[in-house]
């Protein structure tokens, strides 16, 4: 009897699970799930905004697919430190790299490393639950913060913004750990700024997510004029910008009220971070349309004051040893998802941090073929290793996918303790230590 595809994923996000689900579907493959987390789904579990309940319900369909026979989890294990890409390709037939983009990208400007000037991802990570997130700094600090800013005009921005915006009672059916609630009710924050290079009409953000920032019950929308008049005529789509223009024209008649403020700037591009130990300003530059659809600098420079400044203007990958890497599209080196016969990619460290959580299902599906191909070609190295040996003899504490239910049925008992559905564990150690009991 000719044995099953042994097939190894590297990352358990949503292409991830949608590669080992086609995979297994008909019984060809076994499919080992490799994550450093001791929890599976990746963004969708740690990037999707805490808030977001319909989209953060995604996980409850990647979960089923731990259901389906010849797929297991391995977390709490990271390859390229614990197990390197080149000791699981001598243990599987095939290896898929779908690690994701987790780096956030730098702005380039003096004081960018000040204290108070952070990544996005660092900052949803942290407020996500994330085990690895920096909590000693978020949890003294923020308190601290009067006025924050968030640079860029993206869905994650919006996330960002739509946080610390929001009152402890919006956020209390969220699955936030107690340590995020608390800091964040108690920040004294009055002011929070969204800064974009361009317009409304050319932001990235959808017209749903910024819609909810009208929503907000104890917050202000404060809009500055400058950069709605001309910013249509260079969208892409002309349908979304105009609905994006009026969402944000609405907000300009409302009638001033009491609580935060969340003021919104368009045409402003940020030229320097400020401060002596800490940020304590951030300098803009106003811009303005050429021609041809550009921009320009005005010659204005604004200094806003903020102590607690989050750039949030794109993600990107990292390599791993020994594979092919573009440092400068921050993904691994591919066609059709093939880095060579053997490895392959899907996912954001394919193809770039774009589209929607079911963008990486069609993106998986290519993968997946392309793999399976190879395997009809004959193009395919034998595998010659047992990873369970290798990974027993280097003592690692790996999760299983019944330790992952454990985790799981913890965090949906701590939930009803406070009348919620769930609440994220945080802490890595308590994760492991639960899971053992699965």
């Amino acid at each position: 009897m000719v044995r099953p595809l042994r097939v190894a994923v590297v990352g358990s996000g949503p292409s991830g699970m949608y590669a080992a689900s086609e995979l297994v579907s008909d019984g060809q493959a076994e499919v080992d799930v490799f994550d450093r987390l001791p929890v599976p789904f990746g963004l969708v579990r740690y990037g999707v905004a805490p808030d977001h309940f319909s989209i953060r319900s995604i996980r409850d369909t990647l979960d089923r697919i731990w259901d389906q026979p010849g797929i297991r989890f391995i977390g709490n294990v990271t390859v390229g430190t614990d197990v390197q890409v080149a000791e699981l390709r001598e243990a599987y037939d095939a290896v898929i790299l779908t690690y994701g983009a987790s780096a956030d990208r730098l702005l380039g400007i003096p004081g960018e490393s000040l204290t108070g000037c952070v990544g996005a991802t660092d900052f949803v990570a942290w407020y996500c639950g994330h085990p690895d997130a920096n909590r000693d700094f978020f949890e003294s600090y923020l308190p601290t913060v009067s006025h924050a800013a968030v640079i860029g005009l993206g869905n994650v921005a919006v996330d960002v913004a739509r946080i610390l915006a929001k009152t402890a009672e919006e956020l209390h059916a969220t699955d936030m750990p107690v340590h995020v609630r608390k800091t964040l009710a108690a920040m004294a924050l009055t002011d929070i700024h969204i800064l974009g290079r361009r317009g409304p009409a050319h932001a990235t953000w959808t017209t749903k997510e910024l819609r909810e920032l009208g929503e907000l019950e104890n917050c202000a929308m404060e809009v500055d004029p400058i950069g709605l008049e001309s910013e249509a005529a260079w969208s892409t789509d002309q349908r979304v910008a105009t609905r994006n223009v009026e969402v944000v024209r609405s907000w300009m008649d409302r009638p001033a009220s009491s609580g935060r403020k969340l003021h919104l700037h368009f045409l402003t591009r940020p030229i320097a971070v400020a401060g002596t130990n800490q940020v304590s300003m951030v300098q803009v530059e106003r811009t303005a349309f050429t021609q041809s659809g550009g921009l320009a600098s005005t010659g204005e420079v604004l200094d806003l004051p903020v102590e607690f400044l989050v750039r949030s203007i794109g993600y990107r990958g990292t390599g791993l040893p020994g594979v092919a890497f573009n440092d400068d599209s921050g993904t691994v080196v591919q066609n059709e998802g093939r880095i060579e016969p053997g490895l392959y990619a899907a996912g954001w460290i394919k193809r770039g941090p774009s589209g929607i959580i079911g963008t990486n299902k069609k993106d998986a599906s290519e993968t997946v073929a392309t793999l399976l191909a190879d395997v009809q070609a004959g193009g395919l190295p034998t595998s010659t290793n047992e990873i369970d040996e290798l990974l027993s003899s280097r003592n690692l504490e790996a999760v299983t996918i019944a330790g992952w239910r454990a985790i799981d049925r913890a965090e949906r008992e701590l939930g009803t303790q406070f009348g919620i559905d769930r609440m994220t564990i945080s802490d890595r150690a308590s994760m492991i230590e639960i899971s053992t009991l699965g």
